[in-house]
């Protein structure tokens, strides 16, 4: 039970732990992607703002005179005066809210995608000489596209611009011959957060770009090194993942800003600490071991009783286990001693049946030479001829005697093959018939050809057997009525005869061997021939019962299984 308890506790302290690690990760992922999604929101209405009015002023003539007569040096002159209210000026910076939908600059591509340099960059965004050749793409692009330029203020501070690029699509031929780059400042990420331990930023080209960098320089370029190795390489379009950053856990999100586009790919990067997560996890754990101790000790204090309490019928049981298994034992031995004893009766039958044969034949033997005795009166020749018809029973009876010893010890087997019962019927007739002691009496047969599966030897003997018995018990002027019928798999095979009534009593003893009615009864014995004939039934997987004997009818009913039909060949198709 202590062990139960402390293996629950156990799985309960790792179940809680990982519960609370997954519902704060699944917690923190929609927070980003709430986060995310209203930041795309506010970028697609600046970046539609912005897209409409590059939209209108690509479409300006003097525009697509200025590209298409190769006048550029018009191009920004007539440009200027279009997105004069779009730039930002010194005097807005004082206004966010206005600054933030703003452009910080703008160029013309041509139509091989490279910057078309402007005559004056004051008025139109000035831009570091490493910083303008970043707006070039490979070709000039047939529909809006989205990047981000890293920017470096007079002050040294490092900056990130949202670009946009509009195609001019030309009046006469419909392909674009050049591009409009507008700069602005991008919705920074999470501006509103409650905990300001999270961090957030642009990765691009390899660099990180944080919206709120630490106060220390020297933390900030190390934090963006670290990041760097965390995550590169960017293989996914979104990813989530946990990293250690400065030797504390940290839960890392990137999302792709701009999918398919010609700028260089930009992962919005959202960095959360895992110290209160930890913290409550360590507390969660204190918590649950605190209880598991406490169940440990109602454990054992239930424990140490129940155990009291179970060990009595424990220890019953295992005293009646051990007096039942000697029982188990003596019987057993009982058993065993049986079985050898039958072993023994089964052996000595067999011998005492085998050794009489030979007394038996001599003696037949000897009374047919006195029989033969020329000088012999007619009564000693008949008394002669009945003393060799005994003979003729006591083999009959050592041979059952035999046939029994072989069925008790299991040795005798059945070979089964298709036999004809109505055949086997009319030759046991005819022999009864020619039996010198039989009585007056007339044979009723109605059997129809079936076969059944035995061995023919041995289903002429239940025949015999039945026959002989239906003889014997009949009265002179009586009947036998022998029928057969089909019932499903089996053949059923009736045998009836007069005579008198076999009483209640006799009939529980019919089958057994020797029966002798009691002292004062008036009851005919039966010999081993309904024994031997019931056993052989039962060998062929059959059986054999008295079915009535009432007044002046006696019938017995055997049971055969039906064999098998041959099945007939398909006929041949020529």
């Amino acid at each position: 039970m202590m062990l139960v308890v402390s293996g629950i506790t156990a799985l309960g302290l790792y179940l809680a732990q990982r519960q609370l690690a997954t519902s704060a990760a699944r917690e923190l992922e929609r927070e980003f992607q709430r986060e995310v999604a209203s930041l795309h929101g506010v970028q697609a209405m600046h970046l539609s703002t912005l897209a409409e009015r590059c939209r209108v002023l690509a479409q300006k003539p003097r525009i697509h005179a200025a590209l298409e007569d190769n006048a550029l040096d018009l191009l920004y002159p007539n440009a200027q005066d279009e997105l004069r209210d779009l730039m930002i000026w010194k005097d807005d910076l004082t206004d966010p809210d206005t600054a933030t939908l703003r452009a910080t600059f703008y160029r013309f591509l041509d139509g091989r995608g490279a910057v078309i340099t402007p005559p004056n960059a004051t008025d139109l965004g000035e831009l570091r000489p490493e910083e303008e050749p970043r707006l070039s793409l490979n070709t000039v692009p047939a529909e809006q596209q989205i990047g981000y330029l890293f920017r470096r203020n007079p002050d040294g501070l490092e900056t990130v611009d949202e670009v946009i690029a509009m195609p001019i699509i030309s009046g006469e031929t419909g392909q674009p011959i050049a591009a409009i780059v507008v700069g602005v400042k991008p919705v920074e990420f999470g501006p509103h957060r409650e905990s300001a331990s999270i961090k957030s930023g642009i990765w691009l080209e390899g660099r990180l770009h944080l919206f709120s960098p630490p106060d220390d320089s020297a933390r900030a370029t190390l934090l963006g090194r670290e990041l760097s190795q965390a995550i590169a390489p960017l293989d996914r379009s979104e990813r989530s993942l946990r990293v250690n950053m400065s030797g504390v856990p940290h839960l890392l999100f990137y999302k792709l800003f701009n999918p398919n586009s010609l700028f260089p790919p930009a992962y919005e990067i959202c960095l959360y600490p895992l110290d209160d997560l930890l913290a409550r996890q360590r507390q969660r754990r204190w918590r649950i071991i605190g209880a598991g101790a406490l169940l440990l000790l109602g454990a054992f204090a239930v424990s140490h009783f129940a155990s009291a309490r179970l060990s009595v019928p424990v220890t019953k049981l295992a005293k009646d286990s051990a007096h039942d298994r000697a029982e188990l034992e003596r019987t057993e031995a009982a058993l065993e001693k049986t079985s050898k004893e039958l072993q023994r009766s089964a052996r000595f039958s067999a011998n005492t049946s085998h050794q009489l044969k030979t007394p038996v034949t001599v003696l037949r033997a000897g009374l047919e030479e006195l029989a033969a005795h020329e000088h012999l009166t007619p009564e000693g020749s008949e008394e002669i001829a009945a003393l060799i018809h005994q003979t003729f029973r006591i083999t009959s009876i050592i041979e059952d005697l035999l046939l029994l010893s072989q069925m008790d010890a299991g040795r005798l087997q059945i070979s089964f093959t298709p036999v004809n019962l109505s055949h086997l019927l009319d030759a046991q007739v005819d022999d009864l018939s020619a039996l010198p002691d039989s009585v007056d009496v007339e044979v009723e047969s109605d059997c129809p050809d079936v076969n059944v599966a035995g061995e023919k030897h041995y289903v002429a003997l239940i025949l015999q057997n039945l026959l002989e018995n239906a003889r014997k018990y009949n009265r002179p002027g009586g009947r036998i009525r022998i029928s057969c019928r089909e019932e499903g798999d089996w053949a059923i095979l009736t045998v009836g005869n007069t005579g008198r009534s076999i009483p209640g009593p006799a009939r529980e003893h019919i089958f057994e061997r020797f029966h002798r009615g009691s002292v004062g009864e008036d009851i005919s014995g039966h010999g081993l021939g309904l024994n031997i004939a019931r056993e052989l039934a039962r060998l062929h997987g059959g059986d054999l019962r008295l079915v009535n004997s009432k007044e002046d009818w006696t019938e017995f009913e055997v049971r055969f299984r039906l064999a098998a039909k041959p099945v007939a060949p398909a006929p041949r198709v020529s």
